[in-house]
């Protein structure tokens, strides 16, 4: 693959035109100009007469690395009339997430070994872009376990009451999890917060904090990080974007904007931008949490869809002065590489895997609800404008999606060095 006349942002926060030769799924070059005849006689040598290559003119929109989301519930197995991998996969590639981790809280709940294996043979050849797992924290102690299994992002523990089963409130099973793992993503709300921070420092592992939601919880955060724990925060595109006023707008969206952590005041959104721009807070994550319309409406039920307009949304943010397209970048595919360890992702550079999306910043739109490809058929953000419009994404030089359009379900299970 040949890609022409990309915008990129430079390592120096300048922007560029580049093109960017792909071969094996691999980035080879990065130059300001490689003529088609030249990539085809470097890709493919002596056989040039039987190369058709695939060429992509951007004619100067961005290119920007895939976001790599590490907090997504893809509810298979046990949950798939909400989602599957496929369907969720769909949502990924539409909204140029070219890599996702899921959360553990399934049907059965990925806690043993066993339920891990399984749920990798449900995911094998079924999801457009690539993935990887989290291994969940239980509160029947599970510690053995987690010493046991292979290539996850972290052990998730749950220390606020969620969807699912899986609170951890012993501090005795709390603390052996702890010492057990590399790293700790935990859903931590209020104190909790504070109480996660401590068991790392004690334990000496790396804590990611998901879902931070309000001031005070910055605070915790700054502070941690100032007294040298390996900590990391995390925030959501619908805590920045919306909050209790959004929620109180009419009856339908009383029900279907409950989450956990519940939205907060328009004060810790404005605290929860400035935190991710001065690099307080580290990455993005959606909490990709679907459920039926029907189920919304219904009953309380916590958890709304997100991977599909993550990214547009968070354009939004740099269309208005929040955020920088560099920054937006480090917080959305390069340092959710770094934190977690995925090998060859977040960056355009050579060598790395050709995860791309191309955007359309001139094309902005409204999110609709019929036009939600997500299983749940709905999106938190209906009615508001995106920043821009994901056009193509590219996972390991394969085009997956582009213009409404999805082919090639190439997706595969990433490594973790971490």
């Amino acid at each position: 693959m040949l890609i022409k006349n990309a915008r990129l942002v430079l390592d120096n926060g300048e922007e560029g035109l580049r093109d960017i030769l792909v071969s094996k799924g691999k980035i080879t070059e990065i130059s300001q100009e490689i003529g088609i005849e030249d990539a085809i006689k470097k890709i493919f040598r002596n056989d040039t007469h039987l190369v058709k290559m695939e060429y992509l003119d951007l004619e100067g929109r961005y290119l920007i690395p895939g976001v790599i989301d590490v907090h997504v519930h893809m509810r298979d197995p046990g949950l798939t009339h909400k989602e599957s991998v496929t369907t969720g996969s769909m949502s990924c590639a539409k909204g140029g997430v070219t890599t996702f981790v899921d959360m553990p809280n399934t049907i059965p709940a990925t806690i043993t070994e066993e339920a891990l294996e399984e749920k990798r043979e449900i995911f094998n050849n079924k999801s457009y872009v690539d993935y990887g797992f989290h291994f969940g924290g239980s509160g029947d102690n599970n510690s053995q376990e987690i010493k046991k299994v292979k290539n996850v992002a972290s052990t998730k523990v749950f220390l606020n009451i969620s969807t699912g089963k899986m609170m951890v409130e012993s501090d005795e099973i709390l603390n052996e999890i702890f010492s057990s793992s590399k790293i700790v993503s935990v859903h931590a709300e209020e104190e909790m917060v504070k109480k996660a921070i401590s068991l790392s420092r004690k334990n000496g592992n790396r804590l990611y904090l998901c879902h931070l939601s309000l001031r005070e919880e910055i605070g915790e955060l700054i502070k941690a990080k100032s007294e040298g724990v390996k900590v990391y925060g995390e925030v959501t595109p619908h805590h920045l974007f919306l909050n209790t006023n959004h929620r109180d707008e009419n009856e339908e969206s009383k029900k279907l904007l409950i989450m956990k952590p519940d939205l907060k005041s328009s004060d810790d959104n404005r605290s929860l931008w400035e935190a991710l721009r001065n690099g307080t807070i580290d990455t993005v994550g959606t909490d990709h949490a679907p459920h039926l319309l029907s189920e919304k409406m219904e009953k309380t039920t916590f958890g709304i869809p997100g991977v599909e307009h993550s990214l547009e949304m968070m354009l939004r943010g740099v269309k208005d002065g929040k955020i920088s397209m560099k920054r937006l970048i480090e917080v959305m595919s390069g340092n959710p590489a770094k934190i977690f360890g995925i090998n060859n992702k977040g960056k355009i550079k050579v060598g790395y895997d050709a995860d791309f999306v191309e955007l359309d910043m001139d094309l902005e739109r409204i999110i609709k609800r019929e036009e939600v490809v997500s299983k749940c058929g709905w999106s938190p953000y209906e009615g508001m404008k995106t920043g821009g419009t994901v056009v193509t994404t590219i996972v390991r030089g394969e085009i997956v999606y582009k213009s409404g359009n999805f082919k090639n379900k190439i997706g595969r299970e990433v490594e973790f060095n971490g």
